[in-house]
C-alpha cells in the first residue's frame, strides 16, 4: 500500500482490516443489531447473526464485544470449525484458561458449568460467542443447549451469540436442534449495502486515511457497488486494487475503468 499512500498523499492504509472500533463506519443496520443483541444478553438468551461472506459479521461481533465492559461481562470467544462437541468444550475451557486432560464429555460439561457459576457469583455475565458457527457439526448444536441449563432450567446464566453464514439457520431449524433454537430471542441478518451507503463508506475510509478530497468518481463508486454486490470485504478489495490501477495510470481520481481492471485481479 506504500505506493498508493505516497501517490494520494495518505497518512495510512485506506481499507485496513484492523480499523479501531471507534472508527468503524456506522452501517445502517448496526444500531438496531446492537439493541437486539444487548437485549438478548440481558435476558441471558441466544442471539444469531447471519450474512453473506464479507458482509461484516465479524466486524459487527467486534463492535458488540466493545460494548461489553470487562467489569460486567466475561467474553468466551470461539471460532467455529468442524470439531466435535468434546473439542468445542475443550476450546471453551482453554479460553477460560483451564487445561483439561479428560477425554470424557460429562466431566468437561460439569467443569464448564462450575466455572460459569463461579463467574456469575461475581455478578459478571459470561457470554459465549461463536463466530463461523455455520461450520459446527449439527451434533454439536444438539449438545450446546446443555451448557445453558442450571437449576432445572430456571436460572439462565450464560447468553450466547452465534454468528455465521445462512447455513447456520438451516442447522438451527432442524428438529434435533429445537431445544437450542427455542432459546433464541434475536435473529439478525446483515444485508448488502445500497449504492448511496457505499459512497459514504468509501469516503469514510479515505478520510480516515488522511485525505479530504474525493478520490472515487461517481462511476467508480457505482462500479464498486455493482462488482461487490454491496458486500464490504469485496468492496474493500476492489477499492484498493482500483486505487493501484489509478496509480499505475498516474491519475488522481479513480475511474470506472480502474475498477474494471481491479475486478480481474480478485475473486
Amino acid at each position: 500500500m506504500l505506493s498508493i499512500r505516497h501517490h494520494f498523499g495518505l497518512r495510512g492504509d485506506p481499507f485496513p482490516q484492523d480499523v479501531p472500533v471507534k472508527d468503524l463506519f456506522p452501517l445502517p443496520g448496526l444500531a438496531p443489531l446492537e439493541k437486539r443483541i444487548i437485549f438478548a444478553i440481558e435476558q441471558k438468551a441466544i442471539s444469531v447473526i447471519t450474512g453473506d461472506v464479507g458482509s461484516g459479521k465479524s466486524t459487527s461481533l467486534r463492535y458488540i464485544a466493545s460494548k461489553c465492559h470487562s467489569s460486567e461481562y466475561e467474553l468466551i470467544s470461539i471460532v467455529g470449525s468442524s470439531f466435535s462437541a468434546m473439542e468445542l468444550y475443550r476450546q471453551i475451557l482453554l479460553n477460560l484458561g483451564i487445561q483439561y486432560t479428560s477425554y470424557q464429555i460429562a466431566p468437561m460439561i460439569s467443569k464448564i458449568r462450575e466455572v460459569m457459576l463461579e463467574i456469575a457469583s461475581r455478578k459478571v455475565v459470561p457470554i459465549l460467542i461463536i463466530d463461523e458457527a455455520h461450520l459446527l457439526k449439527r451434533s454439536v448444536f444438539i449438545q450446546l443447549h446443555t451448557l445453558t441449563q442450571f437449576e432445572f432450567d430456571s436460572r439462565p446464566i450464560m447468553p450466547m451469540i452465534l454468528c455465521g453464514q445462512d447455513l447456520l439457520l438451516d442447522h438451527l431449524m432442524s428438529i434435533s436442534v429445537r431445544p437450542l433454537a427455542s432459546r433464541i430471542l434475536g435473529r439478525n441478518h446483515l444485508e448488502s449495502i445500497r449504492k448511496e451507503v457505499m459512497e459514504e463508506y468509501l469516503s469514510h475510509h479515505i478520510k480516515l486515511a488522511g485525505c479530504l478530497k474525493k478520490l472515487f468518481s461517481d462511476e467508480a463508486v457505482f462500479a464498486i457497488h455493482q462488482g461487490s454486490g454491496g458486500l464490504l470485504r469485496k468492496a474493500n478489495s476492489l477499492a484498493k486494487m482500483a486505487m493501484l490501477a489509478c496509480v499505475m495510470d498516474k491519475e488522481q481520481t479513480v475511474a470506472a475503468e480502474h475498477v474494471r481492471v481491479a475486478a480481474t485481479e480478485i475473486f
